[in-house]
């Protein structure tokens, strides 16, 4: 179970990293928010609510790869643990409702 659970997340980090890179077409990576706008580096977007604005700025490509090189790190400490590993279901329970998601043997 251990085995298929760390394919899971590498799998689930891998796209997640995908996307990110994707996001970040021009390299500025770090996105801001200033009241009910979006500063995408390429654009601005705005109309959205405050809290929202800071929530999309929170995930710009260049933080979400920060943490998922976070996450790979401790996915590579705990790899190789006798399951069951609480660190590695922790990290994977955010993709629950993944189609692809390890039933818990």
């Amino acid at each position: 179970m251990t085995e298929e659970l760390v394919r899971f997340l590498e799998a689930r980090l891998d796209e997640e990293a995908d996307l990110a890179r994707r996001c970040d077409g021009d390299g500025c990576g770090e996105w801001s928010a200033r009241g009910h706008t979006v500063d995408f580096c390429q654009v601005d977007l705005s109309g959205f609510h405050p809290t929202i604005a800071l929530h999309v700025a929170l995930h710009d490509p260049a933080r979400v790869l920060r943490e998922i090189e976070a996450k790979r790190r401790i996915l590579a400490r705990h790899a190789r643990d006798p399951w069951p590993c609480h660190n590695l279901r922790d990290l994977a329970s955010p993709y629950a409702d993944h189609p692809d998601f390890p039933a818990r043997g």
